[in-house]
Formats: structure tokens, sequence, C-alpha cells
């Protein structure tokens, strides 16, 4: 049995999540299916994350074992032909030791957040970021942001249906930067920790954001973290603007 190590970008938009559901399609289905395709085999995935409907991925990582004698570029050509037409695709292929575990190996998470800062209606970014046509002050964000840098209990930031068994978490990092994009002044929110609860950069991002409307001051985030309360949440951010960037190995 030989085990490989996918990395996968994918258009979360279709899907139900990464992980399989039995009431709509996901991410791993896709792939698992594609996968058994191409070797004949019961082959089960698994990933670095648990993405939520409507969200993506530019490089999850993930693992799959296979007994057939199969070099990893026929592999992920075989297993990226199968998929069409489901908006996913084996971006890299490689061979890795069996102690080697997407999800346990894993050190390190990074995500993105992409808020497109304008009042048009988004027409070729639509399901790929939040389109907010209230003037954020990105600089303001930035610094309440880093109320939630560290070590902390993220109990206001963390879904009613979170199956993590603490709410202390390490957030490494949580910068707010802003330029002029292609489709008008952007906004690109970076949290990197070693794991998040459910829903927690979402739940962040949407605070951030109001506060950078103006109707939280960035003491009212320090509070709302301090509160460990959900019901001090301010907002949710929709999950079209939330990529998966990178998972962390150590010795990669």
């Amino acid at each position: 049995m030989t085990r490989f190590a996918l990395t996968l970008e994918y258009d979360g938009t279709a899907f139900f999540g990464l992980q399989r559901q039995a009431d709509g399609p996901s991410v791993q289905q896709s792939v698992e299916e594609a996968a058994q395709a191409i070797t004949g085999e019961d082959v089960r995935m698994h990933a670095a994350g648990r993405t939520d409907t409507g969200v993506h991925a530019a490089a999850m990582r993930a693992h799959i074992d296979v007994a057939k004698d199969i070099a990893p570029f026929r592999l992920m050509e075989g297993i990226n032909a199968k998929l069409r037409p489901d908006p996913v695709a084996v971006t890299a292929c490689q061979v890795v030791g069996n102690d080697w575990h997407a999800r346990f190996s894993c050190t390190g998470r990074r995500y993105l957040y992409r808020i497109v800062n304008r009042r048009a209606p988004l027409a070729l970014l639509k399901n790929r970021a939040w389109q907010v046509p209230q003037e954020l002050d990105a600089a303001a964000m930035h610094r309440a942001a880093q109320h939630l840098v560290g070590l902390h209990d993220f109990t206001t930031f963390r879904s009613a249906h979170c199956q993590s068994a603490s709410p202390v978490k390490t957030l490494d990092r949580l910068d707010v930067e802003a330029a002029e994009g292609a489709w008008g002044p952007e906004i690109a929110i970076h949290a990197a920790a070693r794991s998040f609860l459910h829903h927690q950069v979402r739940s962040m991002v949407g605070c951030l954001a109001l506060v950078g409307m103006g109707r939280w001051s960035e003491q009212d985030m320090a509070d709302a973290l301090a509160a460990r309360d959900r019901a001090a949440l301010g907002y949710n951010a929709p999950p079209q603007g939330l990529y998966f960037m990178e998972a962390i190995y150590n010795g990669q």
C-alpha cells in the first residue's frame, strides 16, 4: 500500500463542504470517486482541513492510500481527468511515508479572506469574494485584529456546532492589508494558526468589518474576545470570501 500526498485546488461554490455529506456533493466524494475510477479500489481521502459550504482552497493537502502500482504523475493525471467537470484539481502528487498524515502531521494552517470594497455588485468575482459597499478603514481593522493574536479562549468566535475539545487556540497571525485590485479596492485578511475552531476565521472577519465600517471600536473587538460568549459576536462573514491557502508540515 502506497500513501500519496495530494495538493487540491477547488472552488467550493458547488459543494456542501470538503467533508463527505449525506445530503449533497462534497470535495471528498469527488476526489474519492475519481481515485476509485482510476485504481479500482475503495479509496478514502483524509485532508488537512474541513472547509464549509462555499469555502475555496488554493492548496489543500490530503492523502490517499493506494495498493495499485502507479506513478504519482499518472495518478494525478488520471484523477484530474475523472474529476471533470467538477471544479477540483490535483495540482501536485507525491509519495510519502505511511506515518505521514494530511491532518495529524500538519503543524500550521493558513487562510486568506478577500473583501472587495465597492458598491457595484460582483460579476467576475461572484461567490469568490465578499462584496462590502461601505468604505472600510483597513488600518483600524488591522489594529483591532492584533487584539486576537496570541493564546486566547476564542469561544466568542466559535460556531455552536464546533467539535473541538477546547476553545483555547493560539492565533499566530491576523493581518489586514488594503490594495487597489483589478475589480476595485480590496482588503485581504491573512490568518495563520496551528488549527482553527469551526467558523473562527469568518467570525473574526465579520467583526473586523464592523470595525472597518466604524460600527465597532478597536476596544469592542477586545471586549468581544474577553466575553467568551458567542452572543457577543457582532457578525459572521459569508463563506465565499474564504480560501484555504496552505497546510504546513515539519520538513516541508
